[in-house]
């Protein structure tokens, strides 16, 4: 496996992940105010999503690095 092979599989990994744990914990504002979505999360905590989905992906890359090589 060359590098552009290596992060493309990781970027693959990367947005198949975040997509499966953005919906992880949201839950729905009880009184959303004027002009806001009343199906927009109240606290989406993006930004432990996006560390937690990094870490996992990165466990998975080297399993499968492991593995091809």
């Amino acid at each position: 496996m060359n590098w552009f092979t290596g992060i493309l599989v990781y970027v693959i990994i990367w947005w198949v992940l975040l997509f499966t744990i953005l919906p992880w914990g949201v839950t729905q504002s009880q009184n959303p105010q004027l002009g806001h979505d009343k199906g927009a999360p109240e606290n989406p905590r993006l930004f432990m999503k996006i560390v937690l989905t990094t870490t996992i992906s990165t466990i998975l890359w080297l399993i499968y690095y492991g593995i091809i090589q």
